[in-house]
């Protein structure tokens, strides 16, 4: 019993997102899937915040749910952009989330970034929380998201108790049935059968590094059935499967509920393409939508799933390879039919191709009852996937009382597309072939219909010019067309040299072809398939080379002019020519042009060809045709003298008839020979068709993945070009850097000149003011000197009149001497009044030489400070500039910047010993004043 405790709900918020770019036409969707069943939010504007603000809600129980977060199973969130006028979806990124880290208590949202987001330059996120929360009927859907669909696996109402996963299908030996589900529910017969009835373009499925079998290697395809390993007669052409479709049923016994329980929960059939115990492909029948639930299809007439499944091969999901192309994919047709036994069930399988094109061995079919395979037999517990190679699966001998049905097909007659006639050529010998409509074989007699149009034609490659190589080419060219009747390859002969700048015209190279086929064929080949030219360089010293191919175009000459001539018994036929020159191309590397090949081409049409009946007879059928042939009446005998003609003899008529009977056995012969060589022919034409088409199947193959690598490689090439772009722009950027770092350095260091030139030119302007200070106080000192001792001189004269004067007065009288020395006391005040003013002005003077030597000092300090600080900033500058411009290596600039300091330094020493002289002398005359 189910209780309602055990009955959960994971709910997904999903609430709001970040960082998506604006897009005003288009809509926002997220679409959650889990467990199989998918959930989608509404539409919301593709705004940069989209709020989504919706809840989506699973129903699951415990039991489940421990499972699930045993295996893992994740919940896979896809972000679309919804176009609503076209209705189109662009996916934007997913979000995985962990079961696992849903709990039952409320849990704080967290940001998702988007994976594989195509907005690459957007870092988009969405806000999303889970939770497990209890079903109970307060919260009836109120956490469901709009539309939800219900849960096929979910257990109906008759079988509470019974978990789905416990439901399956037991054989009963005695009946001959299978049980699925309890007794008392099986109650209604059914029929389940798997049929298999077409595949195409398996070869896709073959990789180029798998080694098959030496000896013909054998496909099947396999699958179990309840428990039953089935498979299908095996075939040996991948490229045309013909195989018998073959179906496969088993008796079911049990209840449209508990089957559809069943088909839920193994809701896959997977079916294997094998080659011995390897599986080549695999694909996957849905077998849920055989019941769906309300139906009551089951009851009126079987219920089918059919159509063309695509194979994968085993390895894709681990190599994450590109898909291939819908017309390129290996499909197998399968039709998988449930039906109530009793219901007579005659169902034509008409199952296409995903292209929409019905498969070739599948255009005509009708119904014949042969015998069918019944799987009853007991299936042991461990099922291999594949059968090994000494495992004898169930066959028909293991069928039992049901009768059954398989689908054949009437295989419409092909025809081939190889030329009739002969090849008339210098390099080519006549070559019988197949005609273009089927060549009816019977008994001794071949007959040619007269639908096929005899046609012949020529090709003349005449000339090559125009080399692109460096050394000198030993070409010979090379092509074969099978169309025409013969692969043989056809070659130039004998090798010619070409180098630049010249034309060579080529030896033995024409070529003619005699083929009869009808004219759409001729189109239709001529506008498929184009003739290769192979230009092979030959040397005797190595291997030869293949050094480029030219496509000729055969279907050219389809268009143009055509002319009216009489042939060979007067019936009117039509001539075409077209001439053309085409490339050469590399045959390896990139497709550079090698040499240009100039050809002319002419297609002749002599009409209808006539109906030919050959009789062909073997040796013994002609001997007795011979001898049973009535023989000529013996003559009369004559009389001797009647002349007998010399024809008219026996032994004549006898050899006549030796030399008859050897021609017929010549001609016999020859047929017989003509019929061998016939024989053989068609069967290097079936085989080389059968090679042609695997090579073209090959050649698809290899079309789809290099498709593939060159939009890899184009991808590649533009983030190769993105990457480019952004180096240029980074060394323009890188440029105009070190432009402006040129520039800065230029300003900064014409500053720095400029600095140095105001700072020599205010050097120079104050050593011109103490200069000038200085001159004016030598001249000063001079002239008081030249005063002082005028001075001296005068106190001298004075001193020796005075003398001369006292002598004198000593002679005279008192009175001459009384005034005498008046006029001498006089002269003595003036002259201690004019000392005394000298003596004031000897002091004044000093006190002015001692204020002028001060200032003169202090002058001299100030400036030596400014000096000091102005070096000192100006070595620190230097100092800078040197550290910023030794990366550049300027070394030169440097040093002169150091020679034109040393020069400033040594002018400031020359400048700072000058003062230290001035300094010297303004002492000394102080001295000599004091």
């Amino acid at each position: 019993m189910v209780f309602k405790s055990d009955q959960l709900l994971i709910v997904v918020s999903i609430l709001e997102g970040r960082h998506f770019p604006k897009r005003p036409k288009h809509m926002l969707v997220v679409e959650a899937k889990f467990d199989g069943e998918q959930l989608a939010t509404d539409p919301v504007d593709h705004s940069d915040q989209p709020e989504f603000a919706t809840e989506l809600a699973w129903e699951i129980d415990r039991k489940v749910l421990h499972q699930h977060r045993l295996q893992r199973t994740p919940i896979k969130l896809q972000c679309f952009a919804l176009d609503p006028l076209s209705s189109a979806k662009e996916t934007i990124g997913y979000i995985v989330l962990d079961l696992r880290t849903a709990q039952e208590t409320k849990q704080a949202p967290k940001w998702y970034q988007l994976l594989s987001n195509k907005y690459t330059k957007f870092k988009s996120e969405i806000q999303i929380s889970i939770t497990l929360e209890t079903d109970t009927k307060a919260q009836v859907d109120s956490f469901k998201a709009k539309g939800a669909p219900p849960r096929d696996g979910k257990v109906p109402a008759s079988l509470c108790g019974v978990d789905p996963k416990d439901i399956v299908a037991v054989l009963n030996e005695e009946g001959g049935y299978h049980q699925i589900g309890p007794a008392e529910y099986c109650t209604d017969p059914f029929i389940l059968s798997v049929t298999i009835a077409f595949a195409t373009q398996l070869e896709q499925l073959i990789p180029c590094t798998m080694k098959l079998p030496e000896r013909q290697p054998e496909f099947f395809f396999y699958y179990s059935l309840l428990g039953n390993d089935v498979t299908n007669e095996p075939f040996s052409d991948l490229i045309n499967p013909n195989f018998e479709p073959e179906r496969a049923s088993v008796r079911i016994r049990s209840s449209v509920e508990v089957l559809r329980v069943y088909l839920a929960v193994h809701s896959k059939l997977q079916i294997h393409l094998c080659c011995g115990d390897q599986s080549l492909g695999s694909t996957e029948i849905p077998l849920n939508g055989l019941l769906k639930k309300g139906s009551t299809e089951i009851n009126q007439h079987p219920v089918t799933v059919e159509g063309a499944f695509t194979l994968d091969p085993p390895n894709r999901a681990k190599q994450k390879l590109a898909p291939v192309p819908l017309e390129l994919a290996p499909t197998v047709g399968v039709s998988v039919a449930l039906q109530r036994e009793g219901i007579d069930s005659q169902s034509l399988i008409e199952l296409k191709t995903q292209n929409g094109h019905e498969p070739e061995h599948s255009k005509k079919r009708v119904l014949t009852p042969i015998k069918e395979k019944t799987l009853t037999e007991p299936k042991s517990p461990s099922v291999s996937p594949i059968p090994p190679q000494n495992q004898t699966p169930p066959t028909k001998d293991d069928a039992t009382e049901s009768e059954v049905e398989s689908l054949q097909y009437d295989k419409e007659p092909k025809q081939n597309a190889k030329g009739i006639g002969s090849i008339s050529a210098p390099l080519a010998q006549p070559v019988a072939a197949s005609g273009a409509s089927e060549m009816v074989t019977s008994g001794q007699r071949i007959a040619v219909p007269a639908t096929s149009h005899h046609f012949c034609f020529s090709i003349d490659l005449r000339s090559i010019h125009g080399l692109e190589i460096s050394f000198p080419v030993n070409c010979i060219l090379r092509y074969s067309y099978p169309f025409f009747g013969s692969a043989a390859p056809i070659m130039t002969n004998p090798p010619v040299e070409v180098r630049k700048n010249m034309e060579v015209f080529l030896p033995q190279s024409y070529c003619a072809f005699d083929f009869a086929t009808m004219p759409h064929q001729l189109q239709d080949t001529f506008l498929r398939i184009p003739l290769l030219v192979e230009l092979w360089h030959k040397d005797k010293m190595s291997k030869d080379l293949l050094l480029g191919i030219a496509r000729v175009q055969l279907s050219n000459i389809l268009s143009a002019e055509k002319t009216r001539f009489l042939g060979a018994n007067g019936e009117h036929c039509w001539r075409q020519t077209y001439s053309e020159s085409v490339p050469v191309m590399a045959a390896q590397g990139l497709n550079n042009r090698i040499v240009d090949l100039s050809y002319t081409m002419t297609l002749e049409d002599y009409g209808l060809v006539k109906m030919r009946e050959i009789f062909v007879s073997d040796s013994s059928q002609g001997l007795s045709a011979v001898q049973q042939k009535p023989s000529s009446p013996l003559p009369a005998s004559c009389p001797s003298e009647i002349q007998v003609e010399p024809r008219e003899t026996l032994e004549y008529k006898a050899a006549l008839e030796l030399e008859m009977w050897k021609e017929m056995q010549e001609d016999i012969f020859e047929s017989q020979l003509k019929q061998k060589e016939l024989a053989h022919m068609q069967a290097l034409a079936e085989e080389w068709k059968k090679r042609d088409r695997e090579r073209e199947s090959l050649v698809k193959k290899k079309v789809a993945e290099y498709s593939i690598l060159e939009g890899k490689l184009q991808k590649a090439l533009s983030e190769l070009e993105n990457r480019e772009q952004q180096l240029a722009s980074a060394e323009m950027e890188l440029q105009r850097e070190r432009k402006e770092l040129q520039s800065e350095r230029e300003r900064n260091l014409q500053e720095l000149q400029d600095s140095i030139r105001r700072a020599k030119d205010d050097c120079v302007h104050q050593v011109g003011l103490e200069r000038l200070k200085l001159k004016q106080l030598e001249e000063d000192k001079h002239r008081l000197q030249q005063q002082l001792n005028d001075a001296e001189k005068k106190y001298k004269i004075l001193e020796k009149e005075f003398h001369q004067f006292k002598d004198q007065q000593s002679n005279k009288p008192e009175i001459r001497l009384q005034s005498e020395i008046n006029l001498l006391t006089l002269e003595k005040v003036e002259l201690e009044r004019k000392l005394e003013s000298a003596t004031k002005s000897k002091l004044h003077y000093k006190q002015q030489w001692g204020r002028a030597l001060k200032e003169l000092a202090r002058l001299k300090q100030r400036e030596q400070e400014s000096q000091m600080a102005r070096l000192k900033k100006q070595q620190e500058e230097l100092e800078q500039m040197r550290l910023r411009y030794l990366a550049a290596e300027e070394k030169e600039t440097v040093k002169t910047e150091q020679q034109e300091l040393l020069d400033i330094r040594n002018e400031l020493n020359r400048y700072s010993c000058h003062d230290s002289l001035l300094a010297n002398m303004g002492l000394s005359v102080w001295s000599s004043l004091s």
